[in-house]
């Protein structure tokens, strides 16, 4: 499938993020706990939607975002799909660290979110999930979830799920340079088994992400999957990057 629709804002690209909240982001990452992580680079890529949406001094509505917090339960945390002006208008969301990580039920809550969408996206780009998560799952698989949502499908392709890890455990070598990282593949060496895990549970990265995320100075290799093992903060900011890839048109007047 080509993956290659533009987002306007009348084919707005739909992005839900995923957000754990169990007690482990208390936990340190680069000197601030995750949680404080996972937030700076929510509200920058926010940020960069907002910038990447302005046509003149108005904001084009050419995302629209859910966003899901969950732990022993899910929180929506805007109410709904939102428009990428309300979500900046709104400033970053007030989150509450939990205890668990049930994962299931915040695709679950996904799933039902996507199902009641796509039947006014059919021609937008294809909708994306943003899972960020730092621990094992408590309660159900969430895959069989996972592997419905990857199911469905607009005419632009079919629904893509990214996941970020959280954790400096993932890879056997670490990482660097978020700039010159390849990506993971069928061939990365894990050293945690729950990375396998998630990697099943990860889109292929479309040509079209690909591209326009190297063409941004990055060095992802064709075929990677969708999933950032976040052991820097510059790593959980480039899977908050890679969320937003769908590219974007001026907008073009309606037509009558």
């Amino acid at each position: 499938m080509p993956y290659d629709v533009l987002a306007t804002s009348h084919t707005p690209a739909l992005i839900i993020y995923l957000l754990d909240v169990s007690a482990s982001m208390r936990l340190p990452l680069g000197g601030r706990r995750r949680l404080d992580v996972m937030l700076e680079a929510l509200d920058a890529v926010v940020e960069e939607m907002v910038s990447r949406s302005m046509t003149g001094e108005n904001i084009s509505s050419r995302y629209r975002i859910g966003m899901l917090a969950y732990s022993d339960g899910v929180h929506d945390l805007l109410d709904g799909v939102r428009t990428i002006e309300y979500v900046a208008n709104r400033g970053a969301p007030e989150l509450e660290v939990m205890r668990k990580s049930e994962a299931a039920l915040a695709f679950a809550e996904a799933e039902r979110m996507l199902l009641m969408e796509l039947p006014t996206i059919q021609h937008g780009p294809a909708p994306l999930i943003c899972h960020l998560t730092d621990g094992e799952y408590t309660g159900p698989d969430p895959e069989p979830i996972v592997d419905r949502i990857k199911a469905l499908s607009v005419f632009d392709g079919h629904v893509l799920v990214e996941n970020i890890f959280i954790s400096d455990k993932i890879v056997t070598a670490q990482i660097q340079d978020a700039r010159t990282w390849t990506g993971i593949t069928n061939e990365t060496p894990f050293a945690a088994d729950y990375a396998s895990k998630l990697r099943s549970m990860s889109s292929v990265l479309p040509d079209t992400y690909c591209t326009w995320l190297n063409e941004s100075g990055y060095h992802i290799t064709p075929g990677a999957y969708m999933m950032l093992p976040g052991e820097s903060p510059e790593l959980v900011a480039l899977g908050f990057q890679m969320s937003r890839a769908s590219d974007l048109k001026p907008d073009l007047a309606r037509p009558r």
